[in-house]
């Protein structure tokens, strides 16, 4: 996973197998760098409080990884939002994110 600049955006860009996902690179749960968490798979982990997100969708898996109590309150106060995500198209060695 790496951080790139595309048309002023922080881009999130992981090469899983063959293929290469884009992505926001701030977790929307509090702002953290995607590109500094985890990832396995097509789940990058958040490395500030564990939330995790599917790559090919952006979709949310875990909020976050807070003790239960916390963590209910912390959806109170801000809900799961889905990590925005982009197409990415490869030609030849270069790849292009659509923005």
């Amino acid at each position: 996973m790496k951080e790139f600049i595309v048309e002023g955006r922080k881009i999130l860009l992981a090469k899983i197998g063959g293929s290469c996902y884009a992505a926001d690179n701030r977790c929307p749960h509090m702002g953290a760098r995607l590109s500094e968490g985890k990832l396995e798979g097509f789940v990058v982990t958040c490395p500030r409080h564990g939330s995790q997100f599917d790559l090919r969708d952006g979709r949310v898996l875990q909020w976050t990884n807070l003790p239960t109590l916390v963590a209910m309150m912390g959806k109170i106060i801000k809900r799961p939002r889905r990590l925005t995500t982009y197409t990415v198209k490869l030609d030849g060695d270069r790849i292009m994110v659509e923005i």
